[in-house]
């Protein structure tokens, strides 16, 4: 993996809370004699997901004719979309889903089918968002790109003001923006700001522009070949896809972007943290909605991102069981472990730091 001077940012301490919590964790697993991958509770749940979107998507190429129906199964679509992007894409691509490499990497894929590149998803989100998450420069996900100011160390513009207003019909359009900005990320730039991406093989390439294809040939293609005008067939498209990008956008920014996180900022010379990595991720990072018993299967342990950032590679069904796990160990070494109890105080949390961080007094 490529990484320039930029990315060499250390996290100084060590206080042993991630080799105890890791004990225990690996102790809980012993005792239920689980693996922590390749559950049937999770097989079940891609069929289910799979059987989702498929039916959703027949349901709107051959289904009854009124577009008022259409309209509505694009909505059901995109959301069954976003669940293939919470829970199938996002454990097989941490390698959290199996412990066969060809397993994750197959289903790693649905995400260029569904129009966001894999390769670029694992470098960009794996390793710079979980190991440097909410360092600015670092992880790249908080930057905003000078449209959304999230952190405090971004300057404040005017039009940040209204960032809380306009965030959602920003996130209706990251989608197609995605599908754009992967071509030229990994065909030109070469790189997330300072950081530049591992050097594609053509394979990768390949990939990237196979998934394209298959992509906007099953949600604007086929529509088009059956007999729907253009202009009907990327309506559909731009529903099904606006949904999904108002649902994956929230959901990923939530535990991260919101009141009650912190914005870490490292020795500007040195490029050292004062913390301990995982420690740094519990005051990066807030849990919501634990006991919502539907948002815990939707989300795919998305509600549970402090026990993903500390164990990505275990797969989200047992996140629920992990938490407490995890703050009994935060309580013995006193560091806090945030958590919304619900869904709306977590919307709240994030909008109302949205709203925050648009107020020029922030910038002091």
């Amino acid at each position: 993996m490529i990484q320039t001077q930029a990315t060499r940012v250390t996290f100084t301490k060590n206080y042993g809370f991630r080799k105890e919590l890791n004990k225990r964790v690996d102790a809980y697993f012993k005792s239920q004699n689980i693996g922590t991958r390749d559950n049937p509770a999770m097989y079940l749940k891609t069929l289910m997901i799979f059987a989702w979107v498929i039916s959703a998507w027949t349901f709107v190429v051959f289904g009854p004719p009124e577009m008022w129906l259409k309209a509505i199964g694009c909505v059901f679509l995109g959301c069954g979309i976003a669940a293939v992007g919470f829970s199938v894409g996002h454990d097989a691509n941490h390698g959290g889903y199996s412990s066969r490499a060809w397993v994750n990497s197959a289903l790693g894929l649905t995400y260029d089918v569904i129009g966001v590149s894999s390769y670029l998803w694992r470098y960009r989100h794996n390793f710079l968002h979980h190991t440097f998450t909410n360092i600015l420069g670092h992880d790249v996900e908080i930057h905003g790109d000078d449209i959304v100011r999230m952190t405090p160390y971004v300057g404040y513009k005017p039009h940040h003001s209204f960032q809380h207003i306009f965030i959602s019909f920003l996130y209706a359009v990251v989608p197609m923006y995605w599908a754009i900005s992967d071509i030229k990320t990994m065909m030109f730039k070469r790189r997330y700001h300072n950081h530049p991406i591992p050097t594609p093989k053509a394979l990768d390439i390949f990939t990237l522009f196979a998934g394209k294809l298959i992509w906007l040939s099953i949600f604007i293609g086929i529509p088009i070949a059956v007999g729907y005008t253009p202009v009907q067939a990327i309506a559909g498209f731009l529903i099904t896809y606006m949904t999904y990008g108002v649902l994956i956008c929230n959901i990923f920014m939530l535990a991260h972007v919101m009141e009650g996180v912190e914005f870490i900022e490292p020795d500007p010379d040195s490029l050292q943290v004062e913390d301990e990595w995982a420690i740094s991720q519990i005051r990066t990072t807030i849990d919501f909605a634990p006991r919502n018993h539907f948002l815990n299967w939707y989300l795919g342990g998305l509600n549970y991102q402090v026990v993903h950032h500390l164990f990505p590679q275990v797969c989200h069904i047992h996140y629920p069981k992990i938490a407490p796990i995890l703050a009994e160990v935060c309580e013995e070494f006193g560091v806090k472990y945030s958590v919304y109890p619900t869904f709306r105080d977590a919307i709240t949390a994030n909008y109302s730091w949205l709203k925050r961080m648009g107020t020029p007094v922030e910038q002091n």
